[in-house]
């Protein structure tokens, strides 16, 4: 272990303005390396004498590891009073932001290194606690403490012209807890995550929006959702002048939700149970979601066997070729022939027998206009889903999460691009 002083400071703390007292290095715990700050004569802020140092108290840092040992930084501070005898001044201890901040427990460098261990690279709180030999805490206060600091930049993002909203569980449910929801708001076009927000409704979501300002709004040209009501209503609110675009893969799902439905209750109607093994609308699920065209000869003459035994009165038949019309809805991208296809489909549907065929025809006409806009705007939902797998790596790195603070900082961080270039120069909140 290296225990000279300058040595320790030129290869490894290589801290500017500080003076190393000394090393000591027990055989258990952490190395501890004293510094003193180098300061020019103190000055009372009241009066403008010359200060006298009162005594000088040490302070304990967390600080970055010295030859893969962990290390704390003793520093020796000056507590000051002033000389004058009729100043109301008192006493006042040093400060120096290049050593620590006045409210961490850490020097300011592994401040900001843990921030970028745990936010750019979504290393585990605990993991990078254990590095440092300090507790949990401690990191994870850091994290936000730099975070928030960072996330403030104003620049962070810019002019957005595709605007989307999903919701994502943050808190599962468990004994002692209700599973949690958030927002998450994401430009759709750099795929980057603007901010998150709690709950699923429209209140938080258009509090946000509305906070951006008149100006900022008058440039999102497309905003895209999941056929989410309350979104459509924040949309509506906020965004008038915006496309909707319905995303064309919870369009297909909902097709296949429904197909679904149907084929539970045809088999509960007939054999008055769930489905099992041997039971033909059972084995013919995975085959029904699955594209036509992507059938294979057996497959598709397997399908129709199982259908003609399970289905006699042909409704599960019906919402699959429902399900596939509304496939084939996007197989181009002429806007006219699809506002044409959505109408007369959406009203033969409403006739159908099977009533999730009927659900399916009210579903195209409610949401016509923004299934319709997907085949002039050619802009999805997918980097707002693509957002909830990259915070799945942070979540699986936490072991989840039930602060919403904690976890909104750790998924912008991640997620939400911030400049790092600006991490060496931020104050912590």
């Amino acid at each position: 272990m290296i225990t000279d002083p300058t040595t320790i400071n030129q290869c490894f703390l290589r801290l500017a303005g500080v003076n190393i007292l000394g090393v000591e290095d027990l055989l258990e715990g952490p190395l501890r390396v004293h510094v003193e700050s180098v300061q020019a004569v103190q000055w009372c802020r009241l009066c403008g004498v010359a200060a006298h140092v009162k005594d000088r108290p040490r302070v304990e840092l967390i600080d970055l590891g010295v030859d893969g040992c962990p290390t704390r930084l003793v520093w020796h501070k000056r507590r000051f009073c002033c000389r004058e005898v009729g100043c109301s001044m008192g006493s006042w201890t040093e400060a120096d932001p290049r050593i620590a901040s006045t409210r961490m427990q850490m020097t300011d460098r592994s401040g900001r290194w843990i921030t970028e261990q745990v936010g750019r690279y979504a290393r585990s709180v605990s993991e990078v606690a254990k590095e440092l030999g300090c507790d949990w805490h401690s990191v994870n206060e850091a994290v936000v403490a730099y975070g928030q600091a960072l996330l403030e930049d104003p620049h962070r993002f810019d002019v957005v012209e595709a605007l989307g909203l999903d919701e994502v569980a943050f808190l599962g449910e468990a004994p002692y807890y209700r599973t949690q929801f958030s927002t998450w708001i994401v430009d759709v076009g750099s795929a980057q995550l603007l901010d998150v927000v709690p709950g699923r409704s429209g209140k938080e979501p258009l509090a946000w929006l509305q906070a951006q300002g008149y100006e900022w709004l008058s440039h999102v040209r497309y905003a895209t959702l999941d056929l989410s009501g309350p979104y459509r209503a924040v949309f509506d609110a906020v965004l008038p002048n915006a496309t909707q675009v319905a995303d064309p893969f919870h369009v297909v799902k909902l097709a296949n939700t429904k197909l679904d439905e149907c084929r539970r209750r045809i088999q509960n109607e007939l054999l008055g149970h769930r489905g099992r093994k041997n039971d033909p609308l059972y084995r013919a699920r995975r085959l029904l979601t699955k594209a036509e065209e992507r059938l294979s000869k057996n497959g598709r003459e397997k399908l129709f066997g199982l259908l003609r035994a399970g289905d006699p009165d042909g409704h599960v038949a019906t919402t699959w070729q429902a399900k596939e019309l509304i496939r084939s809805l996007y197989d181009h991208d002429n806007e006219a022939l699809a506002f044409e296809f959505i109408t007369r489909l959406g009203s033969d549907f409403k006739d159908a027998a099977p009533p999730e065929v009927r659900s399916l025809g009210r579903m195209l006409l409610k949401w016509k206009s923004q299934i319709i806009a997907w085949h002039q705007a050619h802009v999805t939902n997918g980097p707002t889903e693509a957002m909830n797998n990259l915070i799945k790596r942070v979540k699986r790195a936490a072991f989840g999460f039930r602060s919403f603070r904690n976890y909104r900082v750790r998924a912008l961080l991640y997620a939400g691009k911030p400049n790092w270039s600006l991490l060496a120069t931020i104050t912590p909140r």
